[in-house]
């Protein structure tokens, strides 16, 4: 159980501030923290097994942000105007597929190297390192072309499907593209 404390004394400040930025009410930050460090010593042994531990406390501490949200905010207190889709309707593409569509175009846009090392890394979850070793190149080498495609697909996006981006390199705007791009 050393690796779960470990875990908690290497990432608690960073879980404490990543709740805060979420949450106005810095009290309520600190009862989401213990929340967040009671789910993970609830895992026990079982955490010992997390491949990327970080990864999953900053999940759960995303999921407990929600949950205290739905605690304030249960559905009883829908507006009443909501507008809810009929069943029978013919759904629009939502914006999140619509972004996955550009991003399906525009990833085809590359060239070879730069598309391989994407789907490789990216969209397959691979390691770089195990990218380098099945390519044949330095890690070094590996790191820089991830980081050159990750721009070209970037610059792709935004000059064809219009996507910006927050201060956190977050998409917060995209438009539909057009047929020709």
């Amino acid at each position: 159980m050393e690796c779960l404390l470990q875990a908690i004394r290497q990432h608690e400040a960073e879980l404490r501030a990543f709740l805060q930025q979420r949450v106005t009410d810095k009290t309520i930050a600190d009862d989401l923290l213990q929340e967040v460090l009671l789910r993970t010593l609830q895992q026990g042994a079982r955490f010992c097994a997390v491949q990327q531990p970080r990864a999953w406390m900053f999940r759960v501490a995303r999921n407990v942000i929600i949950d205290n949200h739905r605690r304030q905010h249960p559905l009883s207190e829908l507006p009443e105007d909501i507008d809810i889709p009929q069943p029978d309707s013919t759904p629009e593409l939502d914006d999140i597929d619509l972004l996955s569509e550009c991003l399906s175009r525009n990833l085809a846009r590359l060239n070879t190297t730069d598309r391989e090392i994407l789907e490789y890394c990216d969209l397959n979850n691979q390691t770089v390192k195990s990218y380098s070793t099945s390519a044949g190149i330095s890690l070094s080498a590996a790191k820089a072309r991830l980081l050159r495609a990750r721009q070209r697909l970037r610059h792709s996006l935004v000059e064809h499907c219009h996507v910006q981006f927050d201060e956190q390199g977050k998409v917060y705007s995209h438009r539909r593209p057009s047929s020709s791009n």
